[in-house]
């Protein structure tokens, strides 16, 4: 055991030496170095390269250690021990868990690290460093591009045994493509991640004019793209902080409401930044348990790999699904708030930047990368140069270098002989000595002067470059330009001026309205209804496809669907999106398809909405072989209901709801017949029926279209026709076209077979589409892209005219039935119009 010194024991010559400091100045003093070491070499990133020196070293290291995205991936902890061993002065777990944020898609809007393993999520931890792997991903060599060509400076690391470099030469705008986020010792950084296209575009046309405006930037980029996606709700917040580098704006999740067997549910597909699901489900479980959030029956996360974010929250009865959403909005994070704060170093200060300064930061280093990079690319060409100057020269004349060579005592000695007798330089000499006997052929001598050329014209670009300001700018933009093209992405966040109408936790389980509007169907698929009493006609030159059904209901009715199954369907308005007043027009902006709202078979088709009321003359249905039913009005307590009764391999193709049962019913079959007769010519029958003949149709033909002609149309009826081959693939050949009046054709009784109304030529043996429908008729292609028609000739039996590209749809006039809310046409192919319609113009006004 060792015994404690006594001053007995101290040597004599011993002197005492005490020091009084001062405690507060020393903690100051310790303080200000500890805030320094916060600031500049932890928490702050770098407004040239958007990085933090973990971040950096990471990259800069993996970069050493060759780990491509063409290679494998490697441990983590590799990785993570070379940073801490090489550069990094502080623990393995700051560094992982700054290389687990950088593999991270839901946090790096481009992320810098392809990672193999279980990285975590935005509500769970990642694994260990010792089961994950990674490497190097494909925007991380933009960041560490020519990097070896003194495009940088280096600097020791904290033991001064290596070099590292102070900033990248990023070609990547990180800091606003990313974001960042960092606590220092009295400031901190929050920045947003935005969209890598919309930055370049901005940096690109700050290039062409310097002096732009805020508002001249904020046209490329309008607002963050975050990772997540969602929506950001409010852009004044955004403006300011673009402005002052100091903001804050609200994210909105996206969600949309879907019906889950008998209930209605709302689907969450993507979240706020930074905030995961069980972070809103927990908070879901404490209202409804405190009962401050009513309407919620039970929520399930159905998120998986392949279907992405699926949060179900289902409603119960009773409640209205948009009310209760925006309570959600009011009282989760399903809408949270961002605070930006663009902190970030510049020239080693720490300063508070907004867009046009962030964007400049920038640019200035591009510059002074490909400033330097040029000109150490141009010295390296010259002193390529240089020597195959010298090697020319001395194969020229070969026979006297190699008997100078022959005659000299040593290396020494040749080489400055070399140097005296043909004028070279050391460099040159040394370089001849070493040169392969090879190199002595007559090809060689080829090669050489085309790379003496090749180097010339080089360094004379390179010059160029390094001479002319507006050239180096213009190199700048196009190689920013080619990483927008490679690593660029479409936007992900929705930006949104304003929520606009919020409903208060106080109105939340208020009903919806139940005011008058309309069901619109579209050729397409897309249903949505009118916020009003009004549906505008739409502007023909759009480019949109063609409303084919229309029903007058109110918000909280209900409509029927008629399929092609012979099935009508039960379809709630509140499942439908409202269209604002502005966007009634028949493109239905904003529709919601089929196939979210009907839960329709394989190869089921809706053909056209109806009503439920059990009122009036009923329905009437024409199937593909020729029959035609006229179905008395029953509604039925259940979602769903058949109509007819199909044989085996027989389908409907058009359906109609009669207002009179005094309207015409017309048959257009596949070889070119029509034949229309009165509906009161046809017995209604119950729903189990299966019609009566309606067509007689000739060996393997069928019905192309069928439906209700108008008989009050302001401008009459028209067919539309196109013929083409039967052995053609649907939707491929145009076909030729005509326009007929609908008058020209006489009408014939019931079961006969009809008039011919198209002539065919060689090579057509078929009609590909079919439509008839109050005047004037247009049409439009699948991708929604108008198709013009020709105009309308005399002769009924006539072929047509060359279609610019296949009809999908027809309809006229957007109208419903005067005491009816029946549809006037069907989808592509079974489209049609009935009797005693009005444009909704003239019905509503």
């Amino acid at each position: 055991m060792a015994r404690r010194s006594t001053p007995a024991d101290l040597p004599d010559d011993f002197e005492e030496h005490i020091l009084d400091i001062d405690i507060g100045e020393e903690m100051r003093n310790s303080f200000l170095e500890y805030s320094y070491s916060v600031i500049y070499s932890r928490a702050l990133p770098d407004a040239r390269d958007g990085l933090k020196p973990v971040q950096r070293r990471i990259l800069y290291t993996m970069n050493d250690m060759g780990l491509r995205p063409d290679r494998g991936h490697v441990k983590s902890a590799r990785v993570v021990g070379e940073v801490m061993g090489r550069l990094h002065p502080h623990g393995d777990s700051a560094i992982y868990d700054a290389l687990v944020r950088m593999t991270q898609p839901f946090a790096m809007r481009v992320p810098t690290v392809d990672g193999h393993g279980n990285f975590g999520s935005p509500d769970d931890s990642p694994a260990a460093m010792r089961y994950t792997e990674c490497r190097m991903a494909p925007a991380a060599v933009a960041m560490t591009a020519d990097i070896d060509e003194d495009t940088v400076d280096f600097r020791p690391n904290y033991d001064s045994r290596e070099l590292e470099p102070s900033v990248l030469p990023a070609a990547i705008p990180h800091l606003l493509v990313n974001g960042t986020t960092g606590i220092a010792v009295g400031m901190a950084t929050n920045c947003a991640p935005h969209n890598l296209v919309e930055v370049i575009a901005a940096l690109r046309h700050l290039i062409k004019t310097p002096r732009a405006s805020l508002d001249d930037l904020m046209r490329f980029i309008p607002g963050p793209d975050l990772p997540t996606g969602g929506k950001i709700v409010g852009l004044d917040g955004i403006r300011d902080a673009y402005e002052t580098g100091r903001g804050s704006f609200r994210m909105r999740a996206t969600a949309r409401i879907e019906t889950i067997g008998r209930r209605k549910a709302i689907v969450v597909t993507e979240l706020p930044y930074a905030v995961g699901t069980e972070k809103v489900m927990e908070r879901i479980k404490t209202l409804v348990q405190g009962k401050k959030l009513q309407g919620i029956s039970d929520i399930k996360d159905l998120t998986d790999r392949d279907k992405g974010l699926q949060l179900v929250i289902e409603v119960k009865n009773g409640f209205v699904p948009e009310a209760l959403l925006e309570q959600l909005y009011k009282m989760t994070p399903l809408e949270d708030s961002f605070g930006i704060n663009n902190v970030a170093l510049v020239d080693g200060q720490p300063r508070t930047l907004g867009l046009k300064e962030l964007l400049e930061v920038f640019l200035q280093h591009r510059y002074d990368v490909v400033r330097r990079r040029s000109l150490f690319r141009r010295n390296k060409k010259a002193d390529r140069l240089h020597l195959v100057d010298g090697l020319l020269i001395a194969l020229l004349d070969i026979d006297e270098v190699i008997q100078v060579i022959r005659t000299s005592d040593d290396a020494a000695g040749a080489r400055e002989r070399l140097q005296t007798v043909f004028e070279l330089s050391q460099a040159q000499a040394d370089y001849i000595l070493e040169m392969q006997l090879r190199r002595l052929t007559r090809f060689s001598r080829i090669e050489l002067e085309k790379e003496q050329e090749e180097l010339r014209r080089e360094i004379e670009e390179l010059d160029a470059i390094l001479a002319d300001e507006k050239l180096l700018q213009r190199l700048v933009s196009e190689e920013l330009a080619e990483v927008a093209k490679t690593y660029g992405t479409p936007r992900r966040t929705v930006l949104l001026q304003s929520a606009g109408t919020t409903v208060t936790a106080a109105t939340a389980t208020l009903e919806v309205p139940d005011d008058p509007c309309f069901a619109l169907m579209s050729a397409s698929g897309l249903l949505a209804r009118t916020s009003g009493t009004e549906v505008g006609q739409g502007d023909d030159r759009a480019n949109h496809d063609v409303v084919t059904s229309v029903v007058r209901t109110t918000a909280r009715g209900e409509i029927g669907v008629l399929t092609s199954a012979g099935r009508l369907l039960r379809l709630g308005m509140l499942d439908l999106p409202a269209l604002p007043p502005s966007a009634n027009d028949p493109n239905l902006s904003g529709g919601l398809p089929l196939s979210e709202v009907l839960p329709l078979a394989p190869k089921e088709r809706a053909l056209a909405l109806c009503t439920l009321s059990g009122e009036g003359p009923g329905l009437a249905l024409g199937t593909r072989d020729g029959t035609v039913k006229r179905v008395n009005p029953e509604v039925l307590g259940r979602d769903e209901w058949e109509v007819i009764g199909l044989k085996d391999g027989d389908e409907v193709v058009g359906a109609i709801e009669l207002v009179t049962g005094q309207e015409t019913l017309c048959f257009v079959s596949s070889d070119a017949q029509l034949l229309h007769f009165s509906a009161s010519l046809v017995r209604p029958q119950g729903r189990t029926g299966g019609g009566v003949a309606g067509i007689k149709l000739g060996a393997g033909q069928r019905v192309a279209w069928f439906g209700a002609v108008d008989p009050d149309a302001p401008e009459g009826s028209v067919l539309v026709t196109a013929s083409g081959s039967s052995t053609a693939l649907p939707g491929t050949e145009p076909g030729l076209v005509k326009v007929t009046p609908f008058t020209e054709y006489p009408p014939k009784g019931r079961a006969t077979g009809g008039v011919r109304c198209h002539r065919f030529l060689k090579g057509e043996d078929a009609l590909v589409f079919a439509w008839v429908g109050a005047a004037p008729a247009r049409a439009a292609a699948t991708s929604g892209a108008p198709v013009a028609l020709p105009a309308t000739p005399g002769r009924r039996d006539g072929s047509g005219v060359p279609a610019a590209q296949p009809i999908a749809a027809c309809s006229g006039p957007v109208a419903v039935r005067v005491g009816s809310a029946g549809p006037v046409g069907g989808p592509p192919d079974d489209d049609g119009a009935g009797d005693d319609t009005r444009a909704l113009d003239d019905v509503t006004g």
